[in-house]
């Protein structure tokens, strides 16, 4: 799309050559001959760009563009202010009412063109500044509401159905109490059905764990890792070296479990994937990220196959961290295991010191 560029001027040949001089550049030209004409103009077409003459009758440069700067949704338009008053009070007067830039009449041609581009570039990337801060709050507001409806759904597996089976177990563990032991059968099926209760339990409570574990919200992130990292270790039988630098600064929660989140899976695609017997987890500090790094000494795979990818869940993870600034950095090669690394800025996952 073409920007929008509105040009303020009350003399007619004035208007004609500042078209003239832009009439090569592939924006989209709007007119105005004075200041209420050009504010209702620029309320219609919302431009990218205001050329604003300052000696006007009835409404001047100045008043214009304080009223612009008024509007909200116009009060971020560049302003570039044409005038033939060439006194520092004026620039003053200019920079007070709100223009970006100024510019003497007489124009010069090839000025005038290299400054509304300028303008028009910063004022893009500007824009897109804007809007990458808007979607990494909106995914950091998302993040938050899906972890929130983790710590319901883990509470409610814990407390409600946790307490449902260890009830119904206690039960069952009454009647077979009850039975006289020559009832051969009855009694195999309901130690049968103790044993399933008991098992079905604890996967209830691995799976509230894994799901929100209560332990990131009451000790942190550090020592959840190493908690995580030990259970995995007695669970699958393999060996996990944690190590992690004093230096890294606590971080704020949704990082906190973007971190947590990326170990889970990192770990769950070594099990399935690698065939290792050594896994290495390092958090570590470097002068810009914070790094959570997941090693293994497994049978590695090309980070260039995308099927392969697709198939350990690299995709899920690498798209995890964008939402939150973050990157995934992979060095594998077959035969060779491979390394997964977290990066997050650090000024970005810091939590912020009280005042």
């Amino acid at each position: 799309m073409n920007n929008k560029v509105l040009i303020v001027d009350d003399e007619p040949s004035a208007l004609a050559t500042l078209e003239a001089i832009l009439a090569g550049e592939s924006y989209q030209l709007e007119f105005a001959r004075n200041g209420s004409m050009a504010l209702e103009k620029a309320e219609q077409v919302l431009p990218d760009l205001i050329l604003l003459d300052v000696m006007m009758p009835g409404m001047n440069g100045f008043e214009v563009c304080r009223r612009l700067r008024a509007t909200p949704n116009l009060a971020e338009v560049p302003i570039i202010i044409l005038t033939a008053l060439d006194d520092r009070a004026s620039r003053l007067q200019g920079i007070e009412a709100g223009a970006d830039d100024f510019l003497t009449k007489p124009v010069d041609r090839q000025e005038l063109r290299l400054r509304v581009r300028t303008i028009l570039r910063l004022d893009r990337y500007r824009t897109l500044s804007i809007q990458r801060e808007n979607l990494r709050k909106m995914a950091e507001h998302i993040v938050n509401a899906q972890e929130e409806e983790r710590k319901r759904i883990s509470r409610e597996l814990h407390d409600d159905l946790g307490q449902a089976l260890i009830a119904h177990m206690l039960r069952l563990q009454n009647l077979r109490a009850e039975i006289p032991t020559q009832n051969g059968i009855i009694n195999s099926e309901l130690d049968g059905l103790i044993a399933d209760t008991s098992q079905t339990i604890g996967r209830m409570r691995e799976l509230a764990q894994n799901i929100r574990p209560a332990i990131l919200d009451t000790l942190g992130f550090r020592t959840a890792l190493q908690n995580y990292c030990r259970e995995y270790s007695i669970r699958t039988g393999l060996p996990v070296t944690v190590e992690m630098d004093e230096k890294t600064p606590e971080i704020s929660d949704v990082f906190s479990i973007t971190l947590y989140r990326f170990l889970q899976e990192a770990l769950t695609n070594v099990i399935k994937h690698s065939q290792a017997n050594q896994v290495w987890v390092e958090l570590t500090l470097d002068e810009q990220d914070i790094v959570l790094t997941v090693q293994d000494n497994g049978r590695g795979f090309s980070s260039d196959d995308p099927t392969t990818q697709k198939g350990i869940g690299l995709m899920g993870l690498r798209e995890r961290l964008m939402l939150v600034d973050g990157s995934l950095i992979i060095t594998s090669s077959p035969a060779k295991g491979a390394i997964i690394s977290a990066h997050l800025p650090i000024e970005k996952v810091r939590v912020k010191e009280q005042i």
